[in-house]
């Protein structure tokens, strides 16, 4: 009996503080292993209730046009120089005897020295001049048949004159005259398609009146000596324009130029963690303007079109030299206008989008029924739209016990790239109708912030495209540099100002971003260098 009233009297251990304290562990332990899980292995809540995406083709290397007009402008005092190097200083002749029947033994020769070249540019072309100076001298003596004249003479003049000119049959003749004159040449350069200059050049004499007397006859020294040097002046020119229309100095320093372009430029990384770009730049045509000719210049304009795309290594294309120069009107501005796509993985835009929505609440204002905060926030592209997800905790503002839960909504909307702001923005959003759905289980408060989140996802949802511009910019104009290295003689400015978003394209992973870089160049020719 005392066993029994001993068994009877021991308390049972389902009383319900154990039965309590039970359940509280087991929910602490379910809650302590949920927190753990989710902390060391976290659930990507971002795709809950994801719609079906559209996959989309890998973006294809598609080369961009670019191109590069540089002005050339040449100096009237480079080309004065080389002038004075080539051009033959001194000229010189003989004449044949115009008064055979006077003088006998007798040289008529002509020397004649040039001036200082001057060049200068004019709307009917480059003219080019110097001074002539020099001197006509007659050496040797009158003919015999000069005697059988004196009697004439004597009888028409008098017996002095007569007897005077006799004299001279015995008398060595050195006469001397002076010589003044101009020379003027002129030139209209025009290009050939075979990288040639077709100088186009007529030159032009001219004399002053200058008289010399042999026994009494009277000889016009610029009459005598012009047809001469005419001729003199016209073999030089012909042999300069000879010389010059089979000159290969544009050609070779166009093929260097060509060799320069026909390169990979290194952009560097479009983000952290991300591959290095490089740019290829492949030559593909080269034309040009005719020449413009203005008081101290001589303006020749080059073209060159490239073929551009971002490629993740670097390259050596095949960029062979045309064999045809294109010519085209006249062109007067050097510009640079390089189309550069830049490319941008998703996980990087996912980075930058959480960083612009994490924690932020919409709407902001405190009157409002309830309110959306921003946990988490991912973007990727389906067809030709583009889907955020976001997890958001939805809160009640109107209960004092601010009740809320947290929901994964996913948002559609259309990429716009603003040219002017260089962002990257949404338009057209729209909410999934899984999402919409999501919230209507949040309660009515959430429904009534579904069009808050919208409106805060179209000011909000943008991606600052700056600095991968201002990066892609200083890369351009760093490899500008290359052509900016000083050569004697020539000047080179070559700059990148501005750099223009265009475009956009996007696959599943990569957001495409196509950007135009623009600036200027030029070149100024002070010397030419001697061949």
């Amino acid at each position: 009996m005392a066993k029994s009233r001993t068994a009877a009297s021991r308390p049972s251990p389902f009383t319900a503080r154990n039965i309590a304290l039970g359940a509280l562990v087991v929910v602490v332990f379910f809650g302590g292993t949920l927190w753990a899980m989710d902390k060391f292995f976290p659930r990507n809540t971002l795709t809950q209730n994801r719609p079906a995406m559209t996959a989309l083709p890998p973006l294809q290397a598609a080369a961009r046009a670019s191109q590069i007009v540089a002005p050339v402008a040449v100096a009237n005092i480079a080309i004065r120089d080389v002038l004075e190097a080539n051009a033959p200083r001194n000229l010189n002749g003989k004449r044949d005897n115009p008064l055979s029947d006077l003088l006998g033994k007798a040289e008529i020769g002509w020397t004649i020295a040039r001036g200082p070249i001057g060049v200068a540019g004019t709307n009917a072309g480059l003219n080019i001049s110097t001074t002539l100076n020099g001197s006509l001298r007659a050496v040797g003596q009158l003919a015999n048949q000069a005697g059988n004249l004196t009697g004439a003479v004597t009888g028409l003049l008098g017996s002095q004159v007569g007897r005077g000119i006799g004299g001279l049959t015995t008398r060595a003749l050195d006469q001397r005259a002076d010589i003044r004159g101009n020379v003027a040449v002129t030139s209209r350069p025009s290009l050939l398609p075979n990288w040639r200059i077709e100088p186009n050049l007529a030159a032009n004499v001219s004399l002053a009146e200058t008289g010399m007397t042999i026994a009494g006859i009277k000889l016009n020294v610029g009459n005598e000596v012009k047809p001469l040097l005419d001729r003199t002046v016209n073999d030089q020119v012909g042999q300069l324009s000879a010389r010059l229309r089979n000159d290969r100095t544009l050609e070779l320093t166009a093929r260097r130029e060509w060799a320069k372009l026909c390169r990979s430029i290194s952009l560097g990384a479009a983000a952290k963690d991300a591959p290095n770009l490089w740019l290829e730049l492949r030559p593909t045509r080269a034309y040009a303007g005719q020449p413009r000719i203005v008081a101290d210049w001589v303006i020749l304009t080059l073209g060159v079109q490239a073929a551009t795309r971002i490629v993740p290594s670097e390259t050596k294309p095949d960029c062979p030299f045309p064999q045809r120069l294109d010519i085209v009107p006249q062109l007067d501005q050097g510009n640079v206008a390089i189309a550069v796509p830049i490319d941008l993985p998703f996980t990087d835009l996912n980075k930058l989008l959480e960083a612009q929505l994490k924690g932020k609440t919409f709407p902001d204002d405190k009157n409002s029924p309830g309110e959306v905060t921003v946990l988490r926030a991912n973007v990727a592209a389906s067809g030709e739209r583009l889907l955020i997800s976001l997890r958001v905790k939805a809160r009640e503002r109107k209960s004092w016990f601010g009740l809320g839960a947290e929901a994964t909504v996913h948002v559609w909307g259309k990429p716009v790239l603003d040219q002017k702001q260089q962002v990257l923005q949404l338009a057209d959003i729209t909410l999934d109708v899984e999402s919409e759905a999501a919230f209507g289980l949040l309660g009515a408060a959430a429904r009534a912030a579904i069009p808050y989140l919208q409106t805060a996802l179209a000011e909000n949802a943008r991606i600052d495209l700056k600095p991968f511009a201002k990066s892609a910019l200083s890369s351009i104009d760093a490899a500008l540099g290359d052509f900016k290295k000083p050569v004697e003689g020539v000047e080179v400015e070559a700059s990148v100002k501005d750099l223009r978003l265009v475009g956009i394209e996007f696959d599943s992973k990569t957001l495409r971003v196509i950007a135009e870089a623009d600036g200027t160049v030029r070149a100024i020719v002070r010397k030419i260098a001697a061949q």
